[in-house]
């Protein structure tokens, strides 16, 4: 193999020939002499072989002869009470297909498997593709197996039929020639099937594929055909006739009799499918031979090819796989240590070792574990881009588990036909197990429970939905983070199997059609508790002080919920007892907490999971505490509690225009006067404000310019200006400004907009008043604004009692519709100043009644969180991406990060932290409903694992890759999208994005795809 690992090999099927390149250029050809099928064997066997065949070329016709004989075995269709007449409009077809349509129906007439029919029911018919690339037409039976009393027949258990096979040395296999159709209806269900075409109503008169009972009553037949030789030296499952005898002499005697039973039933079989005089047979996904019954080697796990790890994530995906078998802890336990933070990647022999012996154990699982037929089964099934996985369990217990890589052709599959193809693949590979059992399909795609019901269906699915048909089945939602089985399975990092031979990949799909084991993976297992662990609390109960109180307890009958086995092992009920001892309680709760199978549950559910198996004292209270400090629950899950910190108001200012506060709206459309921003200046005690059209692009001495122009010209300077920490705001230029016209900057707390919430709602109004502008009047926002500003400033404020510019001037202002009544009353000395302080007392007054108001609304939905100077807190972040309506949280984003050290309190609901030197152009005092206590003193900082985290506290996420294109078409034009996986997520998570937003904001992203 080593040597042929440096050569380059071509396989041509069709013409049987193996094309070899060597390194030099020297090319070898290999072509096979020998035919292979059925006419090779009955070629290559002595006469008396071919003679048992050949004695019976009845049995063997090219096609069936007509009409089937009436036999002992009917197939009826039975319906549930009260089913009346079901009908269904036909599908749409292609021409081509209608032809066809044509065809089939001329081809059923005269062989009289089908008639015209006046039925009140009707089907639509459909096609499927065939595995020779023709087309079958097949009938939509969806509706009426759903009210179809299902039949129960009973198949025979696996286990009982490889018990018939001991010593057997000689096989043949018959399959046959379009069994359905050899059983006729019961006249009167005749109607019943009846399927509606262009051409025409037709019913069937033998039994057609698609109906849910068909296998029940087939399987039936075979047995009462077969019956007095069943466990003699016949085997039956379903379609599957296998013959065996001890020598060549029996088995000649066998086969004529089993040949002239189906003479004598008028059964015909395809000699084409028929296997004759073999050593061993493929069976029920077994080889029988007569050395024994062993797995079939393409159902064996692929492992062998596998020959160490490379990265961590190789070694934690390997890890996920073998931890499905017994005693894998201890054995992996080199291997895990590797998945420790700070731990260098080093492959050492001991690893090699344990690496090996785990693959060993992968590769030489149990045979078979018993099972019982008479039970339900259930499957778990998922898919992702790197494979299909599915675990078939029956009362609880593993049965068997299987996964294989996705083929080339598949990799393109949305994630619809993705998960639909895991049910398939489970089905085909556990057929002889589920078909005609009851069964439960489990999957983590919850459209697919619908397929039953819906109406439009590609090719591919109607193909696979006409073997799902055949089983008695019915699929279930269950969410991916509770599939870790299947998930895990479907997820596995195969080995390249184009790499490992050094072939091209088409040649491997070569490969795969002939089955030669590449692919297909089977694995049967069990699960069942460590005993290692096990055995050492057994081993600490013996010293634990504790646990001998409760020995000497149960002695003197004291202790009414514990016992004692007969190996000395303490248990609760039916617990066992843990001793007080640290290193046994930490591996509990890890493997509880910690693994791929727990996937860090909340402290109720670890709880409730745990005290299944395991008691000790104040386990409650040790989950609790685990689950509490565990840095990944802390940053990934979200709070489900009142948002915290209490509303804290801002002091109401002592005169007008004294203190104000300022923010600005952009992202508006650019107006024809160059402006695509509006500044937002309000007073904070008359609610008085002025809005001033500016663009992005303008330096802070032209804003100093409108500041001086537009407000310090009408109202003087102000002591003190609230903002946001906006660059503008933040400026050298700002703040020598201000310091010059001696007024105070004050910023609002970082990332809490909240705090300057009279301009936030401020600006919520204006955009409210422009957008009614724009759609009455149709101007621009520039045209618009002196309309706005005259509207809100003489528009009613509750908090006020009155309008912004009535509390500003002490008098309503005229307007069209309060033209008179505003009156001309004029004011002069001490009486003006009179008059003035009290219109600002009762505007104090009124503002402090709706604060307190406010205040008191706001705080029922808040709660109250403090922290302590020196406690370590983690910090809310959120994912942003470059496509403005991507701008939302990632599925699966990190909600906090840190922890951080508090170095002081800032007020009563703000805290300074200690940032790390990448977080440096933050601004490091938080909002608390910023934070989330960290119940732990963190050793270091830990990693912000490459976030790029911005000043807003949002980091980036960027496009990795582009996974496929497609054309979408919309109501009047046609829209190139791209799927896109981004940074931080799995291809699972990818989402499908406009081309041309990709291209302005990604140019880089496409120049690697083609």
């Amino acid at each position: 193999m080593e040597t042929l690992a440096k050569w380059d090999v071509r396989i041509d099927c069709a013409k049987r020939t193996v094309h070899l390149t060597a390194p030099d250029g020297q090319k070898v050809e290999v072509s096979a002499t020998e035919p292979s099928g059925c006419l090779h064997w009955m070629e290559a066997k002595p006469t008396e072989g071919i003679r048992v065949v050949c004695e019976y070329p009845d049995v063997f016709p090219e096609e069936l002869p007509g009409m089937p004989p009436d036999r002992e075995v009917e197939f009826l269709i039975e319906l549930l009470p009260g089913t009346a007449p079901i009908t269904k409009r036909q599908y749409r077809v292609a021409p081509k297909e209608q032809e066809l349509i044509k065809e089939n129906i001329d081809e059923l007439l005269g062989k009289g498997f089908i008639r015209p029919s006046s039925s009140p029911w009707a089907f639509p018919v459909l096609f499927v593709d065939k595995k020779d690339g023709s087309r079958r037409m097949c009938v939509d039976y969806r509706a009426l197996n759903d009210v179809t009393i299902k039949n129960k027949y009973p198949l025979p258990r696996i286990d009982d039929l490889f018990d018939q096979l001991q010593g057997a040395c000689v096989f043949s296999k018959i399959d046959l020639r379009s069994g359905y159709h050899q059983m006729k209806i019961r006249p009167s269900d005749i109607p019943k099937t009846a399927f509606i075409t262009r051409f025409g109503l037709y019913e069937y008169t033998v039994m057609s594929l698609g109906l849910t009972n068909a296998p029940a009553y087939f399987m039936n037949l075979m047995n009462k055909v077969f019956m007095e030789y069943l466990d003699k030296f016949v085997v039956v499952f379903i379609d599957d006739i296998l013959i065996y005898s001890k020598t060549e002499e029996e088995h000649e005697e066998h086969l004529r009799l089993v040949l002239q039973k189906l003479r004598d039933h008028k059964l015909y079989a395809k000699l084409s499918k028929c296997e004759f005089w073999l050593d061993q047979v493929p069976f029920l996904g077994h080889i029988v031979s007569k050395g024994g019954i062993m797995v079939d080697p393409s159902k064996i796990s692929r492992c062998h090819g596998l020959e160490g790890a490379e990265v961590v994530k190789e070694v934690r995906g390997f890890l996920g796989l073998a931890g499905y078998y017994e005693g894998s802890l201890r054995i992996a336990k080199p291997m895990t240590s590797l998945l420790e933070k700070g731990v260098p990647f080093i492959w050492t022999k001991e690893r090699q070792a344990a690496f090996d012996e785990l693959k060993k154990r992968l590769t030489t699982a149990p045979v078979l574990t018993l099972l019982d037929l008479t039970k339900s089964f259930t499957v778990y099934c998922d898919a992702s881009k790197e494979g299909l996985g599915c675990v078939l369990m029956q009362e609880g217990k593993v049965i068997a588990y299987a996964s294989r890589q996705l083929r080339k052709h598949e990799v393109n599959y949305p994630t619809h036909d993705l998960e639909l193809a895991a049910v398939v693949h489970a089905l085909k590979i556990w057929r002889h197990y589920l078909f005609g059992n009851r069964c439960e399909i489990y999957t983590d795609h919850k459209s697919l429970k619908y397929i039953f019901t819906q109406n439009e269906l590609n090719m591919r699915q109607r193909r696979w939905l006409e073997l799902i048909k055949d089983y008695d089945l019915e699929i279930h939602y269950h969410p991916g983070k509770a599939n870790v089985v299947a998930d895990a399975l479907s997820r596995k990092s195969y080995v390249n199997v184009a790499v490992a031979f050094q072939m091209p990949f088409e040649v491997c799909a070569e490969f795969e059609s002939l089955n030669l084991g590449f692919v297909h993976h089977t694995t049967v297992a069990t699960f069942e508790a460590d005993p290692t662990l096990e055995q050492e609390i057994r081993n600490h109960q013996k010293t634990d002080e504790k646990i001998q109180e409760i020995r000497e307890q149960i002695k003197l009958g004291k202790a009414p919920h514990f016992r004692e086995d007969e190996q000395g092992t303490v248990w609760y009920k039916n617990r066992i007892c843990v001793p007080d001892v640290d290193s046994i309680k930490k591996l509990i709760l890890s493997e509880a907490h910690d693994t791929a199978y727990s996937i860090h549950p909340g402290s109720t559910k670890m709880y409730h999971d745990l005290k299944e198996r395991f008691w000790w004292y104040g386990m409650k209270r040790a989950v609790a505490e685990y689950v509490a400090v565990c840095d990944t629950c802390q940053c990934v899950k979200a709070e489900h509690q009142r948002p915290a910190g209490l509303l804290q108001p801002l002091k109401i200012p002592e005169w007008k225009w004294e203190e104000i506060s300022m923010d600005f709206i952009v992202g508006l459309p650019r107006t024809q006067k160059g402006y695509n921003s509006i500044w937002v200046v309000v007073d904070r005690l008359t609610k008085v404000a002025h809005f001033i059209p500016v663009n992005t692009t303008y330096s802070g001495a032209r804003l100093a310019e409108l500041y001086i122009s537009r407000i310090v010209c009408l109202h003087g300077v102000p002591k003190r200006i609230i903002s946001d920490r906006g660059s503008q705001f933040t400026s050298r230029f700002w703040e020598q400004l201000h310091d010059s016209l001696d007024s105070k900057l004050r910023f609002s707390t970082a990332y809490h907009p909240q705090t300057d919430g009279q301009t936030e709602r401020t600006n919520q109004i204006l955009e409210d008043m422009l957008r009614a502008c724009a759609i009455q009047y149709g101007t621009s926002c520039d045209k618009s604004l002196p309309y706005a500003e005259f509207s809100y400033n003489n528009s009613y404020q509750a908090s006020l009692k009155k309008s912004p510019f009535e509390a500003l001037y002490g008098r309503r202002c005229r307007t069209p519709l309060f033209w008179n009544q505003t009156g001309e009353k004029q004011v002069f000395g001490p009486d003006l100043i009179r008059d003035a302080e009290q219109q600002i007392k009762m505007v104090h007054e009124n503002l402090r009644v709706a604060q307190s108001r406010q205040k008191s609304y706001a705080d029922v939905r808040r709660r109250d969180l403090t922290f302590k100077v020196d406690d370590f807190v983690y910090l809310k972040v959120s994912p942003m991406r470059g496509i403005r309506r991507f701008n939302m949280k990632g599925k699966l984003a990190l909600r906090y990060i840190g922890p951080f050290k508090i170095v002081e309190r800032k007020g009563e609901v703000a805290y300074k932290l200690e940032l790390p030197s990448n977080l440096s152009g933050i601004h490091n005092v938080f909002h608390v409903s910023q934070l989330k206590k960290c119940l732990r003193v963190p050793e270091e900082q830990a990693p912000l694992e490459g976030l790029d985290v911005q000043e807003d506290l949002t980091y980036t996420e960027h496009p990795v890759k582009i996974l496929e294109t497609s054309e979408r078409v919309t109501r009047n034009r046609r829209v190139k999208m791209c799927r896109v996986q981004w940074k931080h997520h799995t291809e699972d998570e990818a989402t499908w994005e406009r081309e041309e937003e990709l291209r302005a904001t990604y140019p880089g992203l496409f120049a690697n795809h083609l």
